[in-house]
């Protein structure tokens, strides 16, 4: 008997978890990096290569498309001595050629563009095949359920961000200049480019699904509590280096922050695209507005002129 779906594989002494720890050796990547690619949370992909928790069939699944392996050899179901990490795989679904960065990647930017065009709950999972040239059939054999893959979706723009943020701080130069560091954050944070705004899409719809405290609604509030302590990480140290003023409540002045930052956002998606110059907020608006809240709340007074 075949396990469901989304069951959980059984692998006595790890067995499983050691044929995919091979699969991410042989790719070359990183851990986090290879669990961006089959978008998997890396903390979920770390407690399963561990063994604090098992790979469902679907993640398998997704490994194996991704890496291009055997399936039946990640599960243990075949064992001959010629099915190695590096065999191509036999078992794909009949669909259109997977595009560059995997199919399951392509299914959730499909997702994620749909979402921020439609809300969630307009997305259907035959409006994801059609816009990726493929099967429910296949969707579903990467995403058991429709909550799987809209939690992927959310989990990818998370990630996306994260990465976004990091590549940014690092192209700056490591100047540990907390004024700088959140001078980059506030521009990561205006939605100029067309991704920008379909994130800032999704989240406007996360914030109505954490209201009603849903599971992907939850995953918002966690992954927002980790944002906002980063913007207060950066203004304590700010306050540190004498770039803030020393009476600066880092939380508190987080909390302030972030609220425009998402007020000032949702004006920039109403207004676009603006028909008439001056009548909605533009990126440039935004941006402008937040330099001006930091300068005037936040930073250090430039010494008066004598």
């Amino acid at each position: 008997m075949q396990p469901e779906p989304g069951s959980r594989v059984g692998d006595s002494g790890g067995e499983v978890a050691e044929r995919v720890r091979q699969v991410i050796g042989s790719a070359g990547v990183s851990q986090r990096e290879f669990a961006r690619r089959i978008v998997m949370d890396p903390s979920k992909l770390s407690r399963s290569l561990s063994g604090v928790r098992r790979f469902t069939v679907a993640e398998l699944a997704r490994i194996a498309d991704t890496a291009e392996v055997d399936a039946g050899w990640l599960l243990g179901s075949r064992t001959e001595a010629s099915v190695k990490p590096s065999a191509v795989r036999r078992d794909r679904p009949a669909t259109a050629a997977a595009p560059e960065g995997g199919r399951p990647l392509q299914i959730v930017r499909e997702t994620v563009r749909l979402i921020a065009e439609r809300g969630f709950h307009a997305v259907r999972v035959a409006d994801i095949a059609e816009a990726c040239a493929t099967s429910t059939a296949a969707i579903h054999y990467h995403f058991p359920g429709r909550d799987d893959l809209l939690e992927a979706a959310v989990r990818w723009c998370m990630d996306e961000d994260t990465a976004r943020r990091a590549a940014r701080i690092a192209e700056a130069g490591d100047t540990g200049d907390a004024a700088d560091e959140l001078r980059q954050l506030i521009e990561l944070q205006t939605p100029y480019t067309e991704q920008q705004r379909w994130q800032w899409s999704v989240w406007l719809d996360l914030w109505a699904e954490a209201a009603r405290s849903t599971a992907v609604g939850r995953l918002h509030v966690a992954y927002y509590g980790q944002w906002r302590a980063t913007v207060a990480d950066v203004l304590r140290r700010g306050v540190d280096q004498g770039v803030f003023r020393p009476d600066t409540d880092p939380d508190a002045a987080a909390l302030r922050l972030t609220a425009l930052i998402d007020g000032l956002a949702t004006q920039v998606l109403a207004a676009a695209p603006v028909t008439r110059p001056g009548t909605g907020t533009s990126p440039d608006d935004m941006r402008a507005a937040l330099l001006a809240y930091v300068d005037a709340t936040l930073s250090v007074p430039p010494p008066a002129k004598t």
